[in-house]
């Protein structure tokens, strides 16, 4: 856990006893079970977020849903109260931990994640065509064409037959499909990877060199673009800013890139690949899956709702007082929303630790919260069930036989609060 010992945010777990750390090392490491535990002492706990300021822990399911559909919760906490200022915020304060130039924070706090309507709908609105349910399915041949070709190069990337589907799968699959859609040239995508590794490292070193860089990055290809528009999202953003500035910013457009290529790519790559390993250990479940393809999108939800990738949601602000579960929740509080232990609570699902792909009914809403609720629902979740489809269909097609090349608990994991990613999962082709 030398990640988690070297990051400035360490020093702060344990000062305040009694309110649990998000970057407590108990909490990283088994998620599941510090949280799940927390969950039965209550459903809203004090805590510390990374930063050390106070925040309010949501940890049970019917609570989490019922803060994420409330419109009184907010993301922006200069909008929640008239005496915050974003710059005092806790995402501020960690970006000053990172050491982080200020003039690079408006494209970090200017998001569409860290915005409430009416910006946020504004932006949705511009960014939402590229994710049209039509428009995902008639992408669907593609990514199944992608996963073909992925697959049918595995065995090239064996060392002593073992080969990293991380690497070599479960990251070129997404990422190429949202590069593809956004307009990101095919030789500037094995930098993204690396630039979002960086941002989820908590490393300032790294994140001080990798954030700026992306940034011009994607200012020069909006500068390249320009020159050349396509029907790509870019094309589409560009044509937005230029025909009415006053409907997208030149921050917001390339905030906007940025936001829209990473949450594409990290969540899916490691949702394929934590839904994998899970598959591998549960060979009664994979079973079900081979005997019957039909399952697999209900097998994506409960993939999602067992090993989901994102475990916590960013930081929300109560923009009045408030009760949740009859815990007084005061006007500017900020509030953590746990969905790893919303997602195993016993008061809403059966037996919630047994991964159980039939447990969601077909066609019905979701039964998890693997994706938010409400109006900050995540925009690209229609794709990236699609990508998990294919990706978990096409995998044990290809190779039948495949299995771990390690024990199940020899897997690594990157040490990141509020994220549950393997660093690399080996595996035999069979």
């Amino acid at each position: 856990m030398s990640a988690i010992s070297s990051s400035p945010f360490a020093a702060h777990v344990g000062k305040h006893p009694g309110e649990p750390n998000v970057m407590d090392p108990a909490l990283i490491t088994d998620p599941f079970g510090g949280y799940g535990a927390l969950r039965e002492q209550g459903p809203v706990l004090p805590g510390r977020f990374m930063d050390d300021s106070p925040v309010w822990l949501v940890t049970r399911f019917e609570e989490v849903r019922q803060v994420l559909r409330d419109q009184r919760f907010l993301n922006n906490p200069a909008a929640s109260s008239p005496g915050h200022s974003i710059d005092e915020s806790p995402t501020a304060r960690l970006l000053d931990m990172m050491g982080m130039p200020e003039h690079f924070r408006p494209y970090l706090m200017g998001s569409i994640l860290n915005n409430d309507a009416p910006d946020h709908t504004r932006l949705r609105r511009l960014v939402s065509r590229a994710f049209t349910a039509r428009k995902i399915t008639d992408l669907r041949p593609r990514v199944e064409q992608l996963a073909d070709e992925l697959l049918a190069r595995l065995p090239e990337h064996a060392e002593d037959g073992v080969v990293d589907l991380i690497k070599h799968f479960a990251y070129p699959l997404p990422i190429t499909v949202i590069c593809e859609l956004v307009g990101i040239p095919e030789a500037d995508r094995p930098q993204w990877r690396k630039w979002g590794a960086d941002l989820v490292s908590l490393q300032p070193e790294r994140l001080s060199t990798s954030f700026p860089a992306m940034i011009e990055h994607i200012h020069e290809l909006i500068r390249e673009r320009r020159g050349a528009l396509t029907d790509d999202l870019l094309s589409e953003l560009i044509r937005t800013h230029d025909d009415d500035g006053s409907r997208l910013s030149d921050v917001e457009m390339v905030t906007m890139v940025l936001t829209v290529v990473l949450a594409g790519h990290e969540t899916t790559a490691h949702l394929i690949g934590n839904g994998t390993a899970a598959l591998l250990t549960h060979p009664d479940q994979l079973r079900l899956v081979k005997d019957d393809p039909e399952l697999l999108p209900r097998a994506v939800h409960e993939l999602l709702r067992w090993c989901g990738p994102v475990q916590m949601t960013q930081l929300r602000y109560a923009s009045e007082d408030v009760e949740i579960a009859g815990t007084p929740i005061r006007k500017g509080d900020a509030v953590q929303l746990i969905l790893v232990s919303a997602n195993f609570d016993p008061r809403h699902y059966t037996a919630p630790e047994r991964l159980d792909l039939t447990r969601h009914p077909a066609g019905h809403a979701e039964n998890h919260v693997g994706f938010g609720h409400g109006m900050h629902y995540c925009l690209g979740a229609t794709l990236a069930k699609q990508e998990g489809e294919v990706a978990f269909g096409k995998l044990f097609t290809h190779y039948p036989e495949l299995s771990l090349a390690v024990a199940p608990d020899e897997l690594e994991r990157t040490p990141v609060p509020g994220s549950w990613r393997l660093d690399s999962l080996p595996v035999r082709l069979g």
